[in-house]
């Protein structure tokens, strides 16, 4: 197998619009999170309390989600910098590494996507529930 110092590159695009993605999550579910502990603190809810677990764990699985993504990046250049060194069989391995980080980072958005639907669910179960009068 031969591999260009091109085809690395062609990650750069996608892997930056995928951080900056995962950016744009965090920062909204960050806000969302201060918004919900000023109200639990006003009004000690237990819905509140589990809402703001929730958004707890997909914090935590955007950081992984953010990390795997730079990892990606990073290991791209690498590679580069090995085929750039004429080590083309080592740039093709941690190239190969590269792409394994970006599958990880796109399961784990995934997972943090579907957590998000089946709260929302959970959050309009009532209004679904309603029937028409």
């Amino acid at each position: 197998m031969t591999l260009t110092i091109e085809t690395p590159a062609l990650l750069f695009s996608a892997t930056s619009l995928i951080l900056l993605a995962y950016t744009n999550r965090f920062l909204t579910i960050a806000s969302i999170v201060r918004g919900l502990k000023k109200n639990y603190e006003e009004k000690e809810s237990s819905t509140t309390l589990l809402e703001i677990k929730n958004l707890n764990l997909r914090l935590t699985l955007i950081r992984y989600m953010q990390m795997f993504g730079v990892l990606c990046l990073f290991l791209s250049v690498f590679a580069m910098l090995l085929l750039f060194l004429a080590l083309p069989e080592l740039g093709i391995y941690l190239f190969g590494l590269s792409l394994l980080c970006l599958l990880i980072s796109l399961g784990i958005s995934f997972w943090e996507i579907s957590i998000s639907v089946t709260a929302l669910r959970l959050h309009l179960k009532d209004l679904i529930d309603v029937k028409p009068k």
